[in-house]
């Protein structure tokens, strides 16, 4: 099966960036309605049902690897292996800006050598979390911001990486490798359908029991408060950091 898919915006097909994801019916959220605010196409694969990944990342501004249910240790699972690969062989290296959330985080993080694997008490992270940035943040994140989570893996920061956000249940919330390639544990993407479907779904339900989980009602009330100041960090940070090759002025919000 092969899902490839594309976001046609008015500006053609020359302004794309990648977008890998882990199961068929994810979506981009906010990070794709601000990428085609900016004039950007998606190209969209789900390595998990069947798509490749390009190996010439050139066509592209930025690539993003979204979150998803699978582990960064999944070694038994062909699709996490086959993107473990394709970050080492290509994305990392490629010059190309690079974004991990959650998932494709831990993944970049594995791929550079570091551990990834759950809390040592076995707490989670699912709700709205205050996330703070650290000495070496500068600009990445000027403030604490309150950010939607959902993990029960982290990451630790890789060898030769700048640590750049933490909170004082998961250290590693942020990091970026080289000046291109960011890894955050949090979920700027998110929008108030997508805290209804990750709540309601089955394997969701189950999780909010666990330490570190808030209610569906509390992940409700956070988006309600605090999705203003997450997306503007998100559309703040996509123009700074992300899309500086891509991204004229004439489109910056």
């Amino acid at each position: 099966m092969n899902t490839h898919s594309r976001t046609v915006s008015r500006h053609g097909d020359d302004r794309q960036v990648l977008i890998v994801v882990h199961q068929a019916h994810s979506t981009p959220g906010k990070i794709g309605e601000l990428l085609g605010h900016r004039g950007f196409t998606l190209d969209r694969r789900c390595p998990s049902v069947g798509d490749t990944l390009p190996v010439d990342l050139s066509p592209y501004a930025a690539v993003i690897v979204f979150g998803g249910p699978q582990s960064a240790n999944d070694d038994s699972d062909s699709a996490i292996r086959s993107e473990l690969a394709w970050l080492e062989k290509s994305a990392i290296i490629s010059g190309v800006p690079l974004l991990g959330i959650c998932l494709g985080a831990q993944q970049i993080a594995r791929v550079l050598g570091a551990n990834v694997g759950p809390h040592p008490e076995g707490r989670v992270e699912i709700g709205y979390w205050l996330v703070s940035p650290t000495v070496e943040a500068g600009y990445f994140l000027e403030r604490p911001t309150v950010f939607y989570q959902w993990h029960s893996e982290t990451f630790e920061i890789p060898v030769g990486a700048r640590h750049l956000a933490h909170n004082g249940a998961f250290a590693g919330q942020a990091f970026i490798y080289g000046d291109r390639v960011y890894g955050i544990e949090f979920h700027p993407e998110i929008t108030r359908e997508m805290v209804e479907r990750w709540c309601s779904s089955e394997k969701g339900r189950i999780k909010l029991s666990l330490e570190g989980a808030q209610s569906h009602a509390q992940q409700l009330a956070g988006y309600d408060q605090h999705h203003a100041a997450s997306d503007q960090w998100l559309s703040t940070f996509l123009d700074r950091h992300l899309l500086l090759d891509g991204c004229s002025s004439e489109l910056v919000d």
